[in-house]
């Protein structure tokens, strides 16, 4: 995950910097230092992933169009 697709993913679910933060289990400081592009340890970013995409979040490798996001598809109640 790249600084953008983290800010995109968060948007994407409606979440602020606090509401990631918690779900997440950081501080919004963090949150922000990411979205900003300063390095954090691996297992932080990894972490905030995971709470997006817990969320529903899918998160789209750079495939010559550049790295994305995208809502997983809401599986259909019977």
């Amino acid at each position: 995950m790249v600084p953008v697709q983290c800010k995109m993913a968060r948007i994407a679910v409606g979440w602020g910097v606090r509401e990631l933060a918690q779900k997440a289990a950081k501080s919004p400081d963090t949150i922000a230092r990411l979205e900003r592009g300063e390095e954090l340890r691996p297992e932080t970013v990894a972490e905030i992933q995971r709470a997006l995409e817990k969320a529903g979040v899918e998160f789209i490798a750079e495939n010559g169009g550049g790295p994305g996001v995208r809502l997983a598809k809401r599986k259909a109640k019977r």
